[in-house]
């Protein structure tokens, strides 16, 4: 379970020195650090759980996304978060793993993320759809639609099966929120299609 300093300090109040017996409980593995004022308790927990509590607010999206919805075939080891409004990227290596973040335009954000909830926890991640757009954003702009068919499926390895299952509708929509040459392409690809 994911817990604040605060929290804890909270209830490790009837302590003479809570701070001291976080340090120690932290020490003995029951709480375990994952950044500065966050804990976990449970060190099997997996980081994907982690991610919107560690910066925020964020969704998983990019390739941690795509593979999560078995659009690209690689194993993603890095838990890629997608954010607005922040300016810079962030990147976190933790205990669970390395989590990084990233920018899209503000009015793509709300659009296209969906909620799982997993056992006590719960994690916001990007519809394949939505990863995709988020993907592409960040990408150098292509400048025709072989271009982007070169981009899709040779260099982002694009499953051409899972590509062909996507939702056309969402993504004409989301491409609306983007300022990008690349989810611009993909509109107007998907518009031929």
């Amino acid at each position: 379970m994911i817990k604040t300093t605060a929290m804890i300090l909270d209830e490790l109040k009837n302590y003479a020195s809570p701070a001291s017996k976080l340090s120690r409980m932290a020490q003995n593995g029951e709480y375990i650090k994952i950044v500065r004022g966050l804990y976990e308790t449970d060190p099997s927990t997996p980081g994907y759980l982690l991610a919107g509590s560690i910066y925020g607010p964020s969704y998983l999206s990019f390739e941690f996304a795509l593979a999560y919805h078995g659009l690209i075939p690689e194993a993603v080891y890095t838990f890629t978060s997608a954010t607005y409004d922040k300016k810079k990227k962030k990147k976190f290596e933790t205990p669970f793993g390395t989590f990084t973040y990233r920018d899209i335009p503000r009015d793509a954000y709300p659009l296209g993320v969906e909620i799982v909830k997993e056992g006590d926890y719960s994690y916001w991640i990007a519809s394949p759809e939505k990863a995709l757009c988020d993907a592409l954003y960040t990408k150098a702009p292509v400048a025709n639609h072989k271009e982007l068919l070169i981009l899709l499926f040779d260099d982002m390895r694009i499953d051409e099966q899972e590509f062909d299952k996507l939702n056309y509708n969402d993504i004409i929509i989301l491409a609306e929120s983007y300022h990008s040459t690349n989810v611009q392409k993909l509109r107007q690809l998907m518009r031929r299609i």
